[in-house]
């Protein structure tokens, strides 16, 4: 089919494009004038093929080959009626909107101000009216609650309506497009929203507001007065409660009540009371700004460049120079816009930035936001050195000369992003265990602090970034954190050290060491975590299925025994340490308790016995989630197994955790110390033979005894209380099935070892035990990669692996 092509813009060279993919043959193509000496990207196109091109300001008939259909993809000008219908089968026209729904050239702008549950295009048939020419094809889709123009045009109306109007074109050609006569029910005309006539509104409900922003958003821009200032809006979204703990009001002329300046951006309020949150502000001279950013627009913020970023600003300058092509030259002070830009050419300068750096993808808010080229530039390096962002982060720290190097500890309470002290000043001691003498004074959490951490970090999940980015960009993100904690290894080992009193070499390995490793092992399953599509039993006549989303589970409080525990949830300071868990009662809890048992069986070497009951009730000083809180020893090996452990219990280095060479550094603070004693006395009360240890050290810090008792019956206290430090408890046993009911009679069941050379009786064993994890001739051989969470009242779902990724929410069709 010949066809002519009327139009401009990337839409209009993608229908052209894809119609000479299909065979057809285009005969010319008229456009509109250069602009700024650029042709619009249909002339491109059409160009370079040595396709006729005519651009008229207005129109009138040229040339002599005569198409047999108009194709007006987008198309701005007003075609005289002789032109529409000088082809065979006339003209045909694409309208982004549900005819006759939104007659006129703003409609994308008023399916979103009328809050219009769907959105679509229609291709029909053009005549003497105003959009009124009967239709030929429509197709629709969703309009999701925070669509703009932009994003609605770019996720569905352009691919879709390009393919759209092809089909049309097809159809045509092979003489079955129909003509359905467009119904006088439902019709709307609404005119041409421009600057003028897009002042916000305040008088209406919160949702109506939101609508006639994102309508009017990037064109022509809603506004209000603000300051004496003409303030465009962008980036609106609606929220259940906007406000946040740390917020600044701004008076908003005709508004039910003042705006809120909020690091999320400002909320807006509208006359039911409910709230929106706009991200972005631009200002009358152009100049545009994060919303959160408002009471600080006049800060300057320049940084010197690097000898290589300098080399970048100059191959910046040179993309700057083809896309404006008609500026003599790039000043710091061109302006992208002023010097003639357009939608099209920000996104070509996002993808020629995006190759030059080898992959940063800036944002199209990144360009409006940044239109000089110094501000461009300052923006682009600060993104490439990762610290975008203008606000500085003040903290106080103490700097201690400790284990041959300076530490530096913040010491105040972190919320919702910046450390600060706690109500009325409250503080206490934080003490080093080792020597038992104060490290710094803490912030103390109170009431209020809790109230306002809840607070953020719920806003933070509902409305922050971390959940609108793409999953990519949050893999990125982690494994830059953990090339972070992998540069301070050793001062965060330390800090561990000092703090908890956790020996340096297996904070380095494992407090701090697992951390970094889990931190890169999720980072690589951000972008694969998918669903299901499901089939069902009742999938006819109407083919239903169900599918799984897999969702965010939302905030969790995480009590934790020590740093690398804390990493599968939440961040949060050790109990001793400023926390907010009061307030986290209502959310999901993964807590391990207690836990069974491990088994040793007489067919295993004594050797390997005496290492793994010692590694598991002594590692880490015992204060382990995991630690083995009781030993069942088969009696024909009892009594050499006791000697064995309480000989190398002997040998054991107790000492400065520090010390490279120390086996055993001091409990984590004095509390804990005084319960062991405590502990151990009632073990003693009750029968139970203290074969060594049970008492505190003579010495300064919070030293204690490795601790070893033997003829521990089930009734007592010690055999069904955790002491959560060094102390193991050993009870003899003569026949499988009586210890299995024995270990299996407690409420807790974390984890549990068995060990043995047989095979099948290990098997056996460890499907009998209640228990998350349990361990066959090994112990505390824990890895990212493997699932990790008990039964009963040591928790319930799992931390770790693949298997603890977000829950799945099922969603019927």
């Amino acid at each position: 089919m010949k066809i002519t092509v009327i139009g401009q813009s990337l839409f209009g060279q993608e229908v052209y494009k894809e119609l000479r993919k299909e065979g057809h043959q285009i005969v010319g193509v008229f456009t509109i004038p250069d602009k700024d000496g650029k042709a619009d990207p249909l002339a491109t196109e059409a160009e370079k093929d040595g396709v006729p091109v005519f651009k008229f300001p207005r129109w009138r008939l040229k040339g002599k080959v005569i198409p047999e259909l108009n194709v007006l993809p987008f198309c701005s000008q007003f075609i005289p009626m002789e032109v529409i219908d000088l082809p065979k089968h006339g003209s045909i026209i694409y309208h982004p909107s549900i005819l006759p729904r939104h007659r006129g050239a703003s409609a994308i702008n008023w399916t979103l101000i009328h809050g219009d549950k769907k959105a679509g295009f229609t291709v029909f048939w053009a005549d003497d009216g105003l959009d009124t020419g009967p239709i030929l094809l429509q197709k629709k889709c969703e309009v999701l609650p925070d669509d703009t123009v932009n994003t609605l045009y770019n996720r569905f109306l352009f691919p879709e309506g390009v393919k759209g109007t092809v089909e049309a074109v097809q159809l045509i050609a092979k003489g079955i497009a129909p003509k359905i006569i467009q119904p006088e029910e439902g019709a709307t005309y609404e005119g041409i929203q421009k600057k003028e006539n897009a002042q916000v509104n305040w008088d209406q409900p919160a949702e109506a507001i939101h609508n006639w922003i994102r309508g009017n958003d990037k064109v022509p821009g809603a506004w209000s007065v603000v300051d004496g200032q003409k303030i465009t809006f962008y980036g609106s979204s609606l929220v259940e409660n906007g406000s946040s703990p740390d917020s600044q009001q701004l008076q908003i002329p005709g508004a039910s009540r003042p705006g809120l300046v909020t690091k999320n951006g400002l909320v807006l309020y509208g006359n039911d009371g409910k709230t929106l949150l706009v991200k972005n502000l631009q200002f009358e001279d152009g100049k545009m700004i994060a919303a959160s950013q408002y009471f600080k627009s006049g800060d300057d913020l320049t940084v010197d460049l690097t000898e290589e970023e300098t080399k970048l600003a100059e191959e910046i300058r040179s993309i700057w120079k083809g896309i404006l092509s008609n500026v003599d030259g790039i000043e710091d002070s061109t302006d992208f816009f002023k010097s003639g830009a357009a939608s099209m050419d920000v996104v070509r300068l996002v993808e020629e930035v995006k190759i030059k750096t080898n992959g940063l993808e800036l944002q199209n808010e990144d360009v409006y936001m940044a239109t000089t080229f110094k501000d461009f530039v300052q923006m682009l390096v600060l993104k490439l050195r990762g610290d975008d962002s203008k606000e500085e982060l003040h903290v106080d720290y103490v700097e201690m000369q400790v284990n041959n190097m300076t530490i530096r500890m913040p010491h105040q309470l972190f919320i919702n992003g910046h450390f600060l002290d706690a109500e009325g000043q409250k503080s206490y001691e934080t003490i080093n265990p080792t020597d038992g003498k104060p490290i710094c004074k803490v912030s103390l959490a109170q009431i209020p602090n809790v109230d306002k951490a809840v607070a953020a970090a719920k806003e933070a999940f509902e409305n922050g970034q971390w959940g609108k980015m793409n999953a990519r960009d949050r893999g990125r993100l982690l494994y830059k954190l953990a090339d972070l904690m992998e540069e301070h290894q050793e001062e965060l080992a330390t800090i561990e050290s000092i703090d908890s009193g956790a020996v340096y070499t297996l904070a380095l390995k494992t407090h701090v060491g697992m951390s970094i490793q889990t931190f890169r092992y999720f980072a690589g399953w951000c972008d694969k975590i998918q669903g299901h599509t499901i089939p069902i039993n009742q999938a006819r006549p109407n083919r239903n299925l169900t599918f799984t989303k897999k969702e965010p589970i939302g905030l969790v409080y995480h009590p934790f025994n020590y740093f690398y525990i804390n990493t599968g949830k939440v961040p949060k300071n050790p109990n001793l340490k400023p926390c907010s868990c009061q307030h986290f009662r209502k959310k999901k809890v993964s807590a391990p308790l207690k836990i069974p048992p491990p088994f040793p069986f007489p067919q295993n070497s004594l050797l390997q016995l005496q290492k793994m009951g010692m590694s598991s009730v002594f590692f880490n000083k015992g204060e382990n989630c995991i630690a083995a809180g009781r030993l069942f020893v088969e009696e024909p090996i009892h009594d050499i197994f006791v000697k064995k452990v309480v000989e190398e219990v002997k040998k054991m280095k107790i000492g400065d955790p520090l010390d490279r060479s120390t086996d055993h550094g001091p409990q984590n603070h004095k509390a804990h110390l005084e319960k062991l004693i405590q502990y151990c006395q009632t073990g003693c009360q009750e029968g139970a033979t203290l074969v060594c240890g049970g008492k505190q050290l003579p010495r300064p810090g919070f030293f204690f005894e490795p601790t070893v008792f033997t003829n521990v019956e089930d009734h007592m206290f010690i055999a069904k209380e955790e002491s959560f430090g060094p102390v193991m408890i050993i009870s003899k046993f003569n026949d499988i099935e009586g210890v299995l009911k024995r270990a299996n009679d407690t409420e807790f069941g974390l984890a549990s070892g068995v060990f043995t050379q047989d095979i099948s009786k290990a098997m056996y064993v460890s499907e009998k035990l209640q228990a998350g994890t349990v361990f066959i001739n090994t112990y505390n051989k824990t890895d990212v990669a493997s699932p990790f969470g008990g039964f009963k009242q040591s928790g319930f779902g799992k931390d770790l692996g693949e298997i603890s990724l977000p829950v799945a929410i099922t969603l019927p069709s």
